[in-house]
């Protein structure tokens, strides 16, 4: 991301994991992990939306930690349609995260997907954020998260239809912010995303 990005590998479920961590000036307020986009569609930790979540959070003061699913980039093992990846993010979280550290989840595309399983798994009151960012409500089981998740959805989303995040917002009574007239990879508006995020961390 800049020229203090520190990139390492660490043991996953099913070999290394290539990350990326960010620091903020001073003492970190917590641990964010961030997961990047499909994997078979060309998505890496490097993917700008993952970036840009990463500047957000680092400029509130978080530990940003960005790593690549098994199979992307230096990161071992294959693609295996969200299960692992989880197992993957989870690995990452527990390598990453010091003891009573507050911890914070966010994603793009299917990494929102795995992003919200994870925090399933971790446990919501231990995810002091959440953010999910053009979730991939329309082609995997999203899992329900909690009330102060934040959902960034692009209006003219070309990838996962708008309507259905509403639809699996709907049930869980959890608001969206729409951007209008922004498609799925939010070109141009990438300054705007992250200005949302740092607002929501304030």
């Amino acid at each position: 991301m800049n020229a203090h990005t520190e990139r390492l590998t660490i043991p996953g479920p099913s070999g290394p994991l290539e990350c990326a961590i960010d620091r903020p000036e001073g003492v970190a307020r917590g641990l964010v992990v961030i997961a990047h986009p499909h994997p078979l569609h060309g998505g890496t930790m490097d993917n700008k939306v993952a970036q840009t979540l990463a500047r957000g959070f680092v400029q509130r003061g978080w530990r940003s930690v960005r790593f690549n699913f098994r199979g992307v980039g230096a990161s071992a093992g294959a693609w295996d349609a969200g299960r692992g990846e989880v197992e993957d993010m989870l690995a990452v979280v527990a390598h990453h995260r010091e003891s009573g550290e507050p911890l914070a989840l966010a994603g793009f595309s299917f990494g929102a997907f795995v992003a919200s399983h994870v925090a399933a798994r971790v446990g919501h009151d231990q995810v002091e954020r959440l953010v999910l960012v053009g979730p991939a409500t329309s082609n995997f089981q999203v899992a329900p998260v909690p009330e102060h998740t934040l959902v960034i959805h692009g209006e003219s989303d070309e990838v996962v239809p708008l309507a259905a995040t509403l639809d699996w917002a709907r049930p869980q009574h959890l608001p969206v912010v729409v951007v209008p007239g922004v498609g799925h990879f939010f070109h141009g508006q990438l300054t705007l995303l992250k200005n949302l995020v740092v607002r929501a961390l304030a």
